[in-house]
């Protein structure tokens, strides 16, 4: 606005003489027609120079943005989510790993090489709490277990992800072991397909891919239920 009350206040300019033949030696006052050209040619500026400064305005943003997200190599790969939650009736290990045993077992835990057979449902507790696998019941919808195989692994091996075979390491034939898992004991690359447990359908991949590979700030804790049906020795 203040740039259109100056080019309001400008003078008119006087009329120059012609080139060509005499000219009377009296002023012409600006006719009517010189100020409307005048008034023509404010109106034709006032709109180049804002649209110059809207450039302006623009390009200056727009640098400000990409200083704003530009990549920093140094916050690659971290997960910015919630911050960890520390529940008081779970036993913490060294790792950062969280369980409660629902249900003890009964026998010897399983040793290196031997193979496990266990049951397992599992939650994106950071992220509402979707269940991505249920366990050998009926659980409703496209999660119902049925006569699903169970899911098997030997100790040692690299199958599963951390959290899972450490918390089966000290359990015993029958016990339950509710975990809470971090992501840096989760799903390497946040990529489910690379280690064990894998959701046995595509409601549950879907649920679990979502999170895992959500590039938002949030938490992709998870909650496992693991029960360990059998101890199959090594041969």
């Amino acid at each position: 606005m203040d740039l259109v009350r100056a080019l309001a206040a400008l003078p008119a300019s006087p009329q120059t003489k012609a080139r060509h033949g005499p000219q009377p030696s009296t002023t012409v006052p600006a006719p009517a027609v010189s100020v409307g050209m005048l008034d023509r040619r404010r109106l034709l500026l006032i709109p180049a120079i804002s649209i110059s400064i809207g450039s302006f305005q623009y390009a200056f943003d727009k640098g400000a943005a990409k200083a704003e997200f530009a990549d920093m190599p140094a916050l690659r790969g971290k997960d910015y989510g919630k911050t960890k939650m520390k529940y008081p009736d779970y036993t913490e290990t060294e790792s950062g790993l969280q369980y409660k045993d629902l249900r003890v077992g009964d026998g010897p835990s399983p040793k290196k090489g031997e193979t496990v057979v266990v049951d397992w449902d599992g939650y994106t507790i950071g992220y509402y709490g979707r269940i991505f696998e249920a366990r050998n019941k009926t659980k409703g919808g496209s999660f119902e277990g049925g006569d699903k195989d169970f899911f098997k692994f030997k100790i040692g091996s690299g199958q599963v992800i951390p959290a899972f075979e450490e918390a089966i390491s000290d359990m015993a034939p029958g016990g339950v072991r509710r975990i809470i898992v971090p992501p840096d004991l989760g799903y390497p690359d946040n990529d489910y397909n690379k280690l064990g447990p894998k959701p046995t359908t595509f409601s549950g991949q879907r649920a679990l891919d979502f999170v895992l590979r959500n590039q938002g700030l949030i938490d992709k804790t998870l909650l496992f239920d693991i029960e360990l049906l059998k101890i199959i020795p090594s041969q």
